[in-house]
């Protein structure tokens, strides 16, 4: 193995507070009470889509799905710094993968505009190989074009890559790369999420045991 890809949301960055908190700061614009964290968190990788669903019970079809979505992420927009942090032990195997002489970077459906402003105020822009967002090609995952863009840049052949996500997109975008794709079941899994059925190659609890597959 040459690399490993993270996702974002999820795998590499926990954002979930700060997803809540926008989307809580516009249920209170529409006269709604707070939610939980624990309600909004294993929506938190399904972007605004999944967001707008448990806050208001929108689907895209809605007719004012739009104009909520164009609301919702001004919000986030000033708040997406406001405390996002690295799952706990993500940190330690990051320095593991440095000192192996190895590359990491990052692949994620955020669009840039979110993506580079959290990745700095992380200090992770500079450590990075690469940080590919779901509008630097023309399809974002499940379509494995980031994926395999993130390994022009890097200069990795996919074979040799591993890919860690939290969705079923994030299986199905690694597989087609022809990366080793493993989900991390500290992620933002839902209840009726089956992560067993993705046909990932492994799955882990806790970043630490990503190692084992270096």
């Amino acid at each position: 193995m040459q690399a490993v890809l993270f996702d974002l949301d999820g795998t590499l960055v926990d954002t979930a507070a700060d997803l809540g908190y926008a989307l809580n700061l516009q249920r209170q614009r529409h006269g709604l009470a707070f939610l939980p964290d624990a309600a909004m968190r294993p929506y938190a990788s399904h972007g605004s889509r999944g967001l707008l669903e448990i806050g208001f019970g929108l689907s895209p079809e809605d007719q004012s799905f739009e104009d909520m979505r164009t609301e919702y992420l001004a919000l986030y927009t000033e708040v997406l710094t406001r405390q996002p942090v690295l799952f706990p032990g993500m940190a330690e195997t990051l320095a593991a993968i440095e000192q192996r002489g190895l590359q990491w970077g990052i692949v994620t459906n955020k669009p840039r505009r979110f993506t580079t402003p959290i990745v700095e105020a992380l200090g992770l822009a500079a450590r990075a190989g690469a940080v590919i967002s779901g509008d630097d090609a023309p399809a974002p995952k499940p379509s494995p074009q980031t994926l395999l863009l993130a390994c022009e840049q890097m200069q990795l052949n996919p074979a040799s890559t591993i890919y860690l996500g939290d969705a079923e997109r994030d299986v199905q975008a690694g597989n087609a790369a022809g990366m080793t794709t493993l989900v991390a079941l500290f992620g933002y899994l839902s209840e009726t999420d089956q992560p067993e059925q993705w046909g990932a190659k492994g799955y882990i609890q806790h970043p630490q045991d990503l190692l084992s597959y270096l």
